[in-house]
């Protein structure tokens, strides 16, 4: 039996795993068919058992009845002799009770569920006994009298008959017990048999399940949890052709797929991460080299540190810059790094122009170990000078590097072009203040002089006269009077030449009105309004001269109680200065060349605007002063870009 149950469980251990490789959902549904089928069949036969069961037991209590009813039906028959009752209704009723409880159904339907059975059988010789013996001799003594001689022998005869009787009814009663026992032991065999199918069914399911899929799903979760820790080597080992088996090479279809992309992913970081750290290498790289040539454009400090710079960022072994030959010289060596280069004088130093392509202007050269790259530091204006780069032989510079040198070297250029045309603004500005310096003191000290020398040459033939000694303490006055004037106009000049422009020019101009307004013991008052326009320094030189000069002959000749000085900025890129006062006012144009306004008439000319001198309606003088702007241009750099 246990064997046979061991084969039976492998053989359903081999089926359920067929099933389950095929189809994991498949096999769940045919395990739980077959138990729910085999809960059923055992319930469905528990069902028909205890109805044939419940049949049972009621055949055995009508059987076992009729024990009783033949004995009480003896027990009449004696009772009634021994009385001597010749009323005999209550064994006929007996008797009836008897046929009906013969004639059951229950009984009936025992023997019809087994007609050849031991117990059909034993019914059929109990029925016919009855029938044919026992119900004859108990009619019979209802019809003897019981003072017949005969009697007690028939009442012997019944009763041994009733006994007979009884004891086949006991043997038919003793085979339904045996039969129903029967059914209850086949039930228990049914019963048992179901559940040790249901629990061989279960058992190899549940290790079905283990193996088919809680193994599978826990080897999943285990790579998930590898692959959420960034191991993607992870793979599961069930790819079977169950459902688990293909979710397993999904699973690892993804993995391979994520574990490409996580690379590819890893690569493009460090590329673009490597694109960024360029990238601010080349901007850290313009800041500082824009803002070294903001302070310092020509210095070889600056120079220096730029090199060391760009060596840092290119990754170059060597590099040298320097300025252009002028007026015969030498070229100017900024800084360096290399050997310094021995053809610097003013017929050498074209060759590095010659050797530089005409479109890009970039040259290389062969230098012992090095390839040199010439590359010309120029602006719209002109070349000023050159970059010289030393490369390792077979190297040349990306195309990131090309544009980071391209902006560089224009930044360079612009800011040596700024400071070329610095320089010569400068220049041409003390050459003009020297011609301006040269008239003021034409106009007024040496005319003051030439005058003292005609009085000093009139004075000596004077002097040797006595007679004329009157007309020559006249003479005497009026030289004085000239040294007077010649070194107060000398005063003014030193003040006006020694003029600082530290600060902004509002806060100059502020400073020349409340200087005028202490000295002259006047109020000035001031209106400024220089919104969206920018004077140069020579501009602002050349108007804070102008105003100065009026001022000055507003407290020196004007008599004037209030001056205004107004700047404003009256659109177009004008700008219009007018000084005002309520003084005295104008009386000829000879009074022009006494106030000094032809002075500033060439100031107004060196703006290239123009200047009016007149009297005002109310009373006093105004100077106006209009011109424009100096228009600033803005140069735009391109950034160098990665790839």
């Amino acid at each position: 039996m246990i064997l046979k149950a061991f084969s039976l469980l492998t053989v359903m251990k081999q089926r359920l795993r067929t099933l389950f490789g095929r189809s994991i959902l498949l096999g769940l549904a045919v395990s739980l068919f077959a138990i729910t089928a085999i809960g059923v069949g055992g319930m469905l036969v528990s069902v028909v058992v205890a109805e044939r069961v419940q049949g049972s037991g009621s055949a055995i209590n009508v059987a076992g009845s009729l024990r009783m009813q033949s004995h009480r039906m003896g027990s009449m028959v004696l009772s009634d002799a021994e009385n001597q009752v010749a009323d005999h209704h209550y064994l006929l009723a007996s008797i009836a009770r008897f046929e009906a409880s013969l004639t059951n159904k229950d009984l009936l339907q025992a023997i019809e569920r087994k007609p050849e059975s031991e117990f059909a059988r034993l019914y059929l010789s109990i029925q016919q006994t009855w029938q044919i013996r026992l119900k004859p001799l108990l009619l019979e003594t209802v019809l003897i009298s019981a003072d017949n001689p005969e009697i007690r022998t028939r009442h012997n005869h019944l009763l041994l008959g009733i006994d007979n009787f009884v004891a086949d009814i006991d043997s038919m009663v003793s085979k339904l017990e045996e039969d129903t026992e029967q059914r209850i032991r086949n039930l228990r065999s049914v019963l048992g048999i179901a559940l040790g199918l249901t629990i061989m069914v279960v058992l190899a399911t549940i290790y079905i399940i283990r193996r088919s899929v809680l193994a599978p799903l826990s080897d999943l979760l285990h790579s998930a949890t590898r692959i959420a820790r960034r191991d993607f080597n992870a793979r599961a080992r069930h790819i079977g052709e169950d459902e688990l088996g293909q979710v397993g090479r999904a699973f690892n279809f993804m993995a391979e797929e994520l574990a490409r992309n996580y690379q590819e992913l890893e690569q493009r970081v460090a590329q673009k991460t490597e694109e960024l750290t360029r990238s601010n290498q080349s901007l850290g790289l313009l800041y500082h080299a824009i803002a070294n040539l903001h302070n310092a454009p020509l210095a070889p400090e600056t120079y220096q540190v730029m090199l060391h710079e760009i060596e840092q960022v290119l990754d170059i072994s060597g590099s040298m810059a320097c300025l252009l030959p002028k007026h015969g010289g030498p070229a100017t060596l900024l800084a360096s790094t290399i050997a310094i280069c021995p053809e610097r004088s003013e017929a050498d130093c074209p060759r590095c122009l010659n050797n530089t392509d005409t479109t890009s202007g970039w040259g290389y050269a062969e230098q012992g170990d090095h390839l040199l790259l010439t590359i010309p530091l120029q602006d719209k204006e002109g070349i000023y000078g050159m970059l010289r780069l030393a490369l390792l032989p077979g190297r040349h510079l990306s195309t990131w590097q090309n544009r980071l040198l391209e902006a560089l070297t224009r930044h360079i250029g612009i800011a040596m072009g700024i400071s070329h045309k610095t320089e010569q603004d400068r220049l041409l500005a003390l050459q003009e203040e020297r011609s301006i310096i040269a008239r003021e003191l034409h106009d007024s000290i040496a005319q003051s002089l030439s005058y003292m020398k005609i009085q000093a040459s009139l004075l000596q033939p004077m002097l040797s006269d006595p007679v004329r000694r009157q007309e020559a303490e006249t003479t005497l006055h009026d030289l004085r009077e000239g040294i007077t004037t010649a070194y107060r106009q000398l005063r003014e000049l030193l003040a006006t030449f020694r003029l600082k422009m530290e600060g902004d020019f509002l806060t100059l101009l502020a400073t020349t009105v409340e200087e005028h307004a202490s000295r002259g013991d006047l109020d000035i008052s001031m209106e400024a309004n220089l919104t969206g326009c920018h004077l140069s320094p020579n501009q602002e030189i050349h108007s804070l001269q102008i105003v100065r000069e009026a001022l000055s002959n507003v407290v020196r000749h004007a008599k004037a109680s209030h001056a205004w000085v107004r700047i404003k900025h009256v659109g177009g890129g004008e700008i219009e200065i007018s000084i005002e006062d309520d003084g005295i006012g104008i009386d000829s144009p000879s009074d022009i060349f006494h106030y000094g306004l032809t002075i500033m008439r060439e100031r107004a000319h060196g703006l290239h605007g123009q200047i009016s001198i007149s009297n005002r309606p109310q009373g006093g003088s105004t100077v106006s002063l209009r011109f424009h702007a100096q228009a600033t241009e803005a140069t735009t750099i391109p950034l160098p870009t990665t790839p």
